[in-house]
């Protein structure tokens, strides 16, 4: 491995492939060959010798624009990509690992300072594809409005395409919005998608004129149930405007807020912290301010599900460049749910780690001195979870199991 780790009791790690470009996503294909997600380089696919390990690699598809989103659908026969404005899809064959058929089935994403598209089929309905778009800036205020398909996710009926592609902005269905960057998501067994949004950076809270810097440990990141995506339409989770507490000790003007409680940058008498937590859907879970969770990945049975850390550079000591395990319970109602309650700053634990995160290095978005943790996907030959970097000096894809 490039860089170095350290691994929870009871788990190991290998490196299974290197010298690739920025891993962004991996998902397997109905004979399980990998394929993944390169930044700026497009989709590779592999294949495993009996041995366990890689024994052919390809370029897929060659399209320098792509950067992060990758789906496939159940049948292996349709393949979802996604650039920072577009999202392309193609007819895929698993038995000769080709595509054909190339076609733009949404344009007209904004550019911003967050560049990466998720993109989902629903497993349940493939038809139906779920397409996230994040602000454009720090503090997107004009995301507010629905109309700039910003901090957003919306979803589209692929049957029912244009010819020439759906236009982000007008056309499609709202799923959930007020979502600053929920660059990663994921269905539970039940078809209820979860997702990590990363909050933001450099923040302030100015109460009677009166400003305290909070950034430090505020707001938290989230892990969020966004809802099913077959049912539920236009819930909102509070961006621009509401953000999460994870250090309450920092807000000096009043005792009453905990851990997972909604907040406002600048409360006055019509809009305050109470009013994002009578409005806003709360997260489920908090994760410390400025890990940068990537992508969420549930195991077999949904008992735990694994979250990647891309790592901070607006703290000191920085956090994240880690892995860490969530535990998930199966409510009497048949729902997934955390098992940690929603106050709680220990809902997670560290599964892989950079040996010394507080001296890690984020210089840009690729760049470090530790692996910067990105893709997140269990394997459903179950032999583990496989997990990518993207560091600009190596991108890296590392296979944690159990011992």
């Amino acid at each position: 491995m490039r860089y170095q780790y350290k691994a929870a009791s009871g788990w190991s790690v290998v490196k299974v492939a290197g010298n690739l470009k920025q891993v962004r996503t991996i998902v397997f294909d109905p004979l399980g060959n990998m394929l993944v997600s390169e930044a700026t380089k497009g989709i590779s696919v592999h294949t495993w010798g009996s041995n366990g390990c890689i024994n052919s690699s390809s370029t897929l598809i060659s399209l320098t624009s792509l950067n992060h989103g990758l789906s496939l659908t159940p049948d292996g026969t349709t393949l979802y990509a996604s650039s920072e404005t577009t999202v392309y899809s193609w007819t895929y064959n698993p038995a000769t690992r080709a595509v054909s058929n190339q076609k733009t089935v949404v344009k007209g994403m904004d550019t911003g300072i967050h560049s990466t598209r998720n993109v989902l089929v629903v497993p349940s309905q493939p038809n139906m594809v779920l397409v996230q778009v994040g602000s454009n800036q720090n503090l997107d205020t004009a995301a507010a409005n629905k109309a700039t398909g910003r901090a957003i996710i919306k979803i589209f009926d692929m049957s029912k395409a244009p010819s020439a592609g759906y236009t982000y902005k007008t056309d499609g269905e709202v799923f959930a919005y007020g979502l600053r960057n929920e660059i990663g998501f994921t269905t539970d067994p039940n078809g209820v998608v979860w997702g990590v949004e990363n909050s933001g950076d450099d923040f302030t809270r100015t109460v009677n004129g009166a400003r305290t810097d909070i950034h430090k440990d505020n707001p938290a990141e989230k892990l969020n149930n966004l809802g099913d995506p077959l049912k539920d339409r236009d819930r909102w989770f509070g961006y621009p405007t509401c953000f999460t507490v994870w250090d309450p000790s920092l807000f000096k003007d009043t005792t009453t807020l905990k851990v997972g409680d909604h907040f406002v940058l600048s409360p006055n008498s019509t809009f305050n912290d109470a009013s994002c937590n009578a409005q806003a859907v709360a997260p489920r879970l908090s994760f410390q301010a400025h890990s940068a969770p990537i992508w969420n990945a549930f195991d077999a049975d949904a008992t735990n599900m694994y979250v990647t850390f891309h790592g901070s550079w607006d703290r000191q000591p920085p956090t994240g460049f880690k892995v860490v395990q969530v535990p998930f319970t199966k409510l009497a109602s048949g729902q997934y749910d955390p098992v940690a309650p929603a106050t709680s700053t220990t809902g997670y634990t560290d599964v892989l780690s950079a040996t010394s995160p507080e001296s890690c290095t984020a210089n840009g978005l690729t760049q470090s001195n530790c692996f910067r943790l990105t893709a997140s996907t269990w394997d459903p030959a179950g032999r583990g979870l496989f997990v990518g970097s993207d560091n600009s000096n190596e991108g890296e894809i590392y296979l944690l199991h159990k011992n």
